[in-house]
This record gives structure tokens, sequence and C-alpha cells, in this order.
């Protein structure tokens, strides 16, 4: 086989490796997509057994972390990635890891499901929590298709809807500071349900930082700690 033939073949070879991280990746996307959607189902339905199995499957996306952690590391050994597939590499180093974090928030909402299955709550409780859900949810996905298309404008359109999650999740503490004034037996229950919209706020900052990642790979701009006004106006 000729030098330029090898060449060829060694990097299709590591196209083929990226490519099979990146859909790991949207695999384990997906995963902790269901542990979401599931945890807050539980939460609204009273379902307990519900709740177990997504605390119980968490170890499902830690596993998947580890591995795509191995295969990044053995790409940075042998293929020693540069410039764009550099930045590639380690935005997925780092998406995987925000992940597994919200997967971790879903594993904390479904315990407090566990926890409130039992309890006579007011549907009223959690009109405010499931608008913030249904937010969240939507924010993950769009950050998560916005990793698999490399999409920067939809990049930034997503990363800049936390606000708005931000909003949502001051209005429910302002709610449950209120309630809890109203009512003292109710400080329990004010409590998980601040722990929870906590969570979901969360889930929100990892998927703006999923965003950010994919700004960084294909931009090469880190805007992590700058303005994200004038990151979106740079980008206009």
């Amino acid at each position: 086989m000729s030098n330029d033939k090898t060449g060829q073949h060694i990097l299709r070879q590591f196209d083929d490796d990226l490519e099979s991280i990146r859909s790991q990746v949207m695999s384990m996307g997906g995963l902790v997509e269901k542990q979401l959607e599931n945890s807050l189902t539980a939460l609204f339905n009273g379902d307990s057994q519900l709740a177990e199995q997504v605390a119980m499957n968490d170890y499902q996306i830690n596993a998947m972390e580890i591995a795509i952690d191995e295969e990044c590391n053995q790409i940075i050994a042998l293929r020693q990635p540069t410039a764009n597939d550099l930045r590639l590499v380690m935005s997925i180093f780092k998406t995987i890891s925000d992940l597994e974090r919200i997967g971790d928030e879903a594993e904390k909402i479904g315990k407090n499901a566990i926890d409130l299955a039992t309890e006579d709550c007011s549907q009223s409780y959690y009109a405010h929590l499931k608008h913030l859900g249904d937010m969240v949810k939507v924010m993950l996905r769009s950050s998560l298709d916005a990793f698999a298309r490399m999409d920067v404008a939809s990049a930034y359109e997503t990363a800049a809807s936390d606000k708005n999650i931000n909003h949502q999740y001051e209005l429910i503490m302002l709610n449950m500071i209120n309630a809890i004034n109203d009512n003292r037996a109710m400080v329990e229950l004010c409590l998980r349900l601040i722990w929870i919209s906590r969570a979901l706020e969360r889930v929100g900052d990892h998927a703006k930082n999923i965003c950010e990642y994919v700004i960084f790979t294909v931009e090469g701009k880190d805007i992590r700690h700058a303005s994200f006004q004038q990151a979106i106006d740079d980008f206009k």
C-alpha cells in the first residue's frame, strides 16, 4: 500500500472512531433524557415504582461515561488529534461529564419522588414545577440536537433560553417561601419541591454547558466566562 493510501486509510479510520464516539454520546444523551422524563413522570403521578427504577438505572449512565472517557483517552494517545479534532475530543470529555451530572439530578428527583408518592400533595403545588420541567426537557433536547449537528446558531439560541429557566426557578422559590410563611406545616413538602426545582435548574445549567462546548468546537471560542450577550452579538 502506498504512503498516500496508508495515510488516507488512517484518516478514514480516525474519522470513523470520532463518529463512533459521537454516536455513543448521543446514546448516552438519550438515556439521560429518558431518566429525566421518568423522574418527572414518577413525581407528578406519584409512581414510586418508576421513581425507584430511575434511582437504580443511574449506574448505566455512569458506565457509559467511563466507557466513552476511555475511548477518548485512546484517541488522544494513538491519534494525537490537533485543531478541530482535538477541540471535538475535549468537548466530548466535558459533554459526557455534564450528561452524567444531569443523570445525578434525575436520580435526586427520583429519590424525592419516592418520598412524595405517599404525600397528599395538591396538584397546585406542581403547576409551576411542571412548567419548569417541560422547559428543561426542551432545552436538554435542543442542546443535544445542537451537539449532534455541531450547529452553532442553535447552540447560541438554546443557551440563551437558560435565563427563562432561571426565572421560572426563582418564581417557584418565591411561591414556596410564601407557602411556608402561610402554613408552617408545609415546610417539609415545600423544601422537597425546592430541592427538585433546584435539580431542574441545574439540568438547565448543564444543558447550557453542552451548547458552549459546541461553540468551542466549531468556533474555537471559550465563552464560559464572557458576557453571553456579547458572544451572541459577536456571532451575529
